[in-house]
């Protein structure tokens, strides 16, 4: 089996944000991960990449916020967008006045 995209899409949320989401379903778990998904949601403001979840091979399941690389408990690719959209939401808030 190859390599099968199951989502790519962007999300606009004003004329200086969005988000791109992309999932692929894999034949064999990424290095480092124990699930059959590769994935890559962002979500960019001003043009700088604010936040991400991904699972580079080698690095497993993590999340990229405020420049800082912590490890992410992946379960279900429902759970996953829910939590990138969570942390959307939350950065959102902790950063309008910036």
């Amino acid at each position: 089996m190859k390599a099968v995209e199951l989502l790519r899409t962007r999300i606009i949320f004003s004329e200086n944000a969005f988000a791109d989401l992309v999932l692929w379903r894999v034949p064999k778990p990424v290095t480092g991960s124990a699930h059959d998904f590769k994935y890559r949601l962002a979500y960019v403001v001003d043009g700088v990449c604010v936040l991400r979840y991904d699972n580079e091979v080698g690095k497993g399941d993590h999340r990229h916020v405020a420049g800082k690389q912590t490890a992410y408990a992946f379960t279900t690719v429902d759970k996953l967008i829910a939590d990138f959209e969570r942390d959307i939401a939350r950065w959102n808030r902790e950063n309008r006045n910036s």
